[in-house]
């Protein structure tokens, strides 16, 4: 389908088949596409972690108040942004593109000391706002390749962070989760939503023009 085309077919499933697997190739495109997102300077500073264990889906739903959609779905994608800036994360990020490019180590020194001078002086929090943002460009394209691909999703922020780091053990790869979503396909017998019309303003109303 036309990238539209998807988007008015896709909606925030509410009730997943669970005997329905969305296939490997499917998943990897998803990904893929999050990994492809643009990000603020190029440094992708959130990563996706892939869930397919029943066992952790079922203890993350009590940690998304209780909604089983995490469960039943096929797969889990967690976005976890950088949880602070470090001048080892950027000059990392850097040092990796100057070789992919083979271009001269520094070659953008002056430009990452620009970056560390501007993030190295906030605040964790500050940091990781920031952060956190990039990880819903990552989610937007997500969610695109997945309706492009007619895999049902449902964007999450209802969950305790904090306890879902925990679990999976965010602290220790210094990152902190942002987002949830679940990957699959729709019950259609049991999804209250899924014969609803899609509701968006109009486009009059959506669209600002200074000409």
């Amino acid at each position: 389908m036309a990238v539209l085309d998807s988007l008015k077919w896709r909606y925030a499933t509410k009730k997943y088949d669970p005997t329905r697997k969305v296939a490997q190739e499917h998943v990897d495109k998803i990904v893929e596409a999050a990994r492809l997102a643009p990000t603020s300077s190029g440094l992708q500073q959130f990563r996706v972690i892939v869930i397919t264990d029943p066992e952790i889906k079922k203890q993350i739903v009590p940690i998304a108040s209780g909604q089983e959609i995490v469960a039943d779905a096929s797969h889990l994608l967690v976005f976890a942004a950088w949880d602070k800036y470090t001048a080892e994360r950027i000059d990392g990020v850097y040092d990796y593109t100057t070789d992919v490019r083979e271009l001269p180590k520094g070659r953008f020194a002056a430009y990452t000391d620009r970056l560390k001078n501007a993030y190295l002086n906030q605040s964790d929090e500050e940091n990781f706002v920031h952060t956190a943002r990039q990880a819903y460009i990552g989610l937007g394209l997500a969610i695109a390749q997945a309706a492009e691909l007619q895999v049902d999703t449902t964007p999450m922020e209802g969950f305790n962070n904090a306890q879902l780091d925990e679990l999976l053990d965010l602290p220790a790869k210094g990152l902190k989760s942002v987002l949830l979503l679940p990957l699959g396909y729709r019950d259609n017998d049991n999804d209250w939503l899924v014969s609803m019309k899609k509701v968006r303003i109009p486009k009059e109303e959506f669209v600002i023009e200074y000409k």
